[in-house]
C-alpha cells in the first residue's frame, strides 16, 4: 500500500503520525510524507516576505518533515519526505494522483478555542475533493495500544463497497475488531409511540409491514458486507439500528469505544464535488478518526 502522509507540523499532525504508527506495514508498503508551504496568498508582498520564507524553506520545512520521519520510522514501511510550494489542499490531492497514491492520511486540524473538535479547512477540501480514500486522524489521538476498532456505516451501495475494499487493503493491526452497521430511516420511524397508539389499524399494519422489510434489507446489506470482508475481519459483529443514519452511526461509535468510522463518500460529481450529507455530517462531529472511502 502506498500511503500520502501530509504534515503541517503541527501536535495534530503528530498524533496521525503516531495512530498508524502501529499498523502492520510491510517492506512492500511505502509512505510518503508531503509538506506544503504556500506564498501565493501574499503574493503583492512577495518582495518582503522572499527572505523569510527563504528562511522557511531552508530551516523550517526540513524540521517539520524530520519529525514525522522520526515517529514513522519504526514501522517496515519505506519512508520518503518532500515538500511542495502550493496551496496545501491542492498540493496534497494533486501528489497524491501523480504519485498513484491509495490512501491519504491526515490530522484533523480545527480551530482553536471553544471548537475545537471542527475539522480543519485544509482537511475538509482535501476529504471532500480527492478521488481516493482519506483517513482523518482526529486529534488529541492516542498511540494503538490495545485493539483497534471500527465501525464500519455501510448502506450497501457501490461507494460502500469500495469502503469494504480499502479497508481489506490497509495494514490494521491484525487484531483488529470490525463492527458493521447499516442504519434504516423511513420517516415512519419518527412517530412517537404515544401517537401511533391512536393510529388506525391499517396504518400500524403499514409501519409493522416496512418495518420488517426494511430489517430484511438490512440483514441483507450486513451480510453481503460481511463476506466481503470475512477472509480480512474474522468473526465481524453485524447490527442494523433505526432511525437518522449519522445520528445512529455516531452514537454506535461512541457506545462500542470506536477508534475509526468508516463511511462511503456519496457526494456529487463534477463542479458540485462535496461529501455526501452523512459522511460530511459524521466527518464534522466524530469523536475519533474517521476514514471516508472514495
Amino acid at each position: 500500500m502506498k500511503i500520502l502522509f501530509a504534515t503541517d507540523g503541527s501536535e495534530h499532525s503528530e498524533h496521525a503520525a503516531k495512530f498508524i504508527r502501529s499498523f502492520k506495514f510491510s517492506e512492500k508498503d511505502e509512505i510518503k510524507i508531503i509538506h506544503a508551504i504556500s506564498w501565493l496568498p501574499v503574493m503583492h508582498e512577495w518582495e518582503l516576505l522572499a527572505e523569510d520564507f527563504q528562511t522557511i524553506r531552508e530551516k523550517v520545512v526540513p524540521k517539520i518533515l524530520a519529525s514525522a520521519s522520526d515517529i514513522l520510522k519504526s514501522t517496515n514501511a519505506g519512508i520518503s519526505a518532500s515538500y511542495t510550494e502550493d496551496f496545501p489542499d491542492r498540493a496534497i490531492i494533486e501528489t497524491a494522483e501523480s504519485a498513484d497514491i491509495d490512501l491519504i492520511v491526515m490530522g484533523a486540524k480545527g480551530v482553536r478555542g471553544i471548537a475545537t473538535h471542527i475539522v480543519g479547512s485544509v482537511t475538509k477540501k482535501v476529504a471532500a475533493k480527492a478521488h481516493i480514500p482519506v483517513l482523518i486522524v482526529r486529534s488529541p489521538g492516542k498511540e494503538l495500544n490495545g485493539k483497534l476498532k471500527i465501525l464500519f456505516a455501510t448502506d450497501g451501495s457501490e461507494h460502500s463497497d469500495s469502503t469494504a475494499d480499502i479497508l481489506t487493503s490497509i495494514p490494521f493491526p491484525e487484531n483488529t475488531e470490525l463492527t458493521i452497521l447499516n442504519v434504516s430511516f423511513s420517516t415512519l420511524y419518527d412517530i412517537p409511540d404515544q401517537f401511533s397508539l391512536e393510529v388506525d389499524s391499517r396504518i400500524k399494519n403499514i409501519v409493522a409491514g416496512t418495518h420488517e422489510e426494511a430489517a430484511r434489507i438490512s440483514h441483507d446489506i450486513t451480510t453481503k458486507t460481511y463476506d466481503l470482508l470475512k477472509n480480512r475481519f474474522a468473526g465481524s459483529e453485524r447490527i442494523t439500528q433505526f432511525g437518522d443514519p449519522p445520528v445512529e452511526i455516531l452514537s454506535a461509535a461512541d457506545d462500542m469505544g470506536a477508534d475509526i468510522i468508516a463511511v462511503g463518500s456519496s457526494g456529487k460529481r463534477g463542479i458540485l464535488k462535496y461529501l455526501g450529507s452523512v459522511s460530511r455530517y459524521v466527518l464534522n462531529h466524530a469523536k475519533c478518526s474517521v476514514l471516508i472511502g472514495k
